[in-house]
């Protein structure tokens, strides 16, 4: 009978055998019979009743396996587009499913985030547990039904016939958000910490153009969206009807904002008429193409006063515009704190939300 430590020193240097994920240092003592005493008695009954079946039972039994997992197959939806997403230094695979559904692969989106690229545990089932890099008790005050449904990956086949696992595309953004409000709030671990800076950047990266835009462009589905698409996002985007008034801009907002461009903070509730301008500039022309020019059609400015009856947010749609409000203003509050003043500011703003056509020397300057 050897020791442990004489087996480690005795046998260090054997050959190692590979057995599923671990790899075993056998002893010479070790043979197959020891080996073979190890199973159980359900796993020798196995191979029992597999020896007694004939070669034409195994290939029957082979045909009947494979078109179960066909027919499993089959039903799973195949993508019509796929490619790669470029942000930053991550390559995240990307894909369109029939019915328009965008998604990230499992893998592409975890090493966005700085994770593993290979979940633990049975990586190619779903499930409806949160993925490790949220099921914390830290997390778990900020996560919404919305996050938690949409982090069930979806089980898909790729244009060419492989089976992978994806997330949708616009859980990266809310998990992105997440994270940066939680960094916000100090409930982050040092290791949650890394997640959030991953996450910081991938915000900027994906500020102004939209995940989904991105992603159409990374697939080529955007040569086959429909001539209309601006216009039904702006159906969605905006609200028929002005919704009832609720604050939505933080004081925390036009804090900074005086704050960056050196103004001393007003008595009472009158703000510089310029608040409103530099608004519509930073917050506003930053939402998608059309938006703003739709909401000054549908919230114009009164003759004589110069003033708008109601705010521009009250027009937006509860079930998206207002929801990407705060989610900007969200991000653009975190880039006003990290800022010492306004031309740095502006740098950092561009960087972020960067606009086409724009210009630096056209950056709000001329607003004194």
């Amino acid at each position: 009978m050897f020791s442990f430590a004489q087996l480690f020193s005795k046998h260090l240097a054997e050959p190692m055998l590979a057995i599923g994920q671990q790899a075993w240092y056998l002893p010479h003592a070790c043979n197959e019979e020891a080996i073979m005493s190890e199973q159980t008695p359900q796993s020798r009954g196995g191979e029992a009743r597999a020896e007694k079946l004939t070669a034409e039972q195994k290939r029957e039994i082979a045909r009947q396996g494979a078109k179960t997992r066909w027919e499993v197959d089959r039903t799973l939806p195949k993508a019509t587009h796929a490619g790669k997403l470029v942000i930053g230094n991550s390559e995240i695979p990307c894909a369109v499913l029939p019915d328009g559904t965008r998604l990230l692969t499992q893998e592409g989106f975890l090493g966005a985030l700085g994770r593993s690229t290979k979940p633990k545990g049975r990586s190619q089932q779903p499930s409806e547990d949160l993925p490790p890099f949220l099921a914390t008790v830290s997390l778990s005050s900020l996560i919404t039904d919305d996050i938690r449904t949409a982090t069930v990956p979806i089980v898909f086949r790729t244009p060419t016939g492989g089976k992978a696992l994806g997330y949708r595309a616009e859980l990266l953004p809310k998990v992105c958000d997440l994270f940066l409000e939680a960094r916000r709030l100090d409930l982050l671990t040092a290791q949650q910490q890394q997640i959030a800076d991953k996450c910081e950047i991938l915000v900027r990266a994906l500020a102004q153009v939209g995940i989904v835009a991105l992603v159409d462009e990374a697939t080529g589905f955007q040569d086959e969206r429909e001539r209309d698409a601006l216009h039904q996002l702006l159906s969605l985007y905006l609200s028929e009807e002005k919704l009832a008034w609720a604050r939505r801009f933080p004081n925390e907002y036009y804090r900074q904002l005086y704050r960056l461009r050196g103004w001393s903070w007003p008595v009472g509730k009158a703000k510089t008429p310029l608040v409103g301008t530099l608004t519509n500039k930073i917050v506003y022309d930053r939402l998608p193409d059309g938006v703003l020019e739709e909401l000054r059609k549908r919230n114009p400015t009164e003759p004589g006063t110069g003033r708008r009856k109601w705010k521009h947010h009250q027009f937006l749609s509860e079930d998206l515009g207002q929801p990407d409000l705060r989610d900007h203003l969200l991000q653009l509050v975190a880039i006003m704190r990290i800022s010492k003043d306004w031309p740095t500011f502006m740098v950092h703003f561009e960087d972020a939300f960067p606009k086409s056509g724009a210009q630096l020397s056209l950056l709000l300057e001329d607003a004194d």
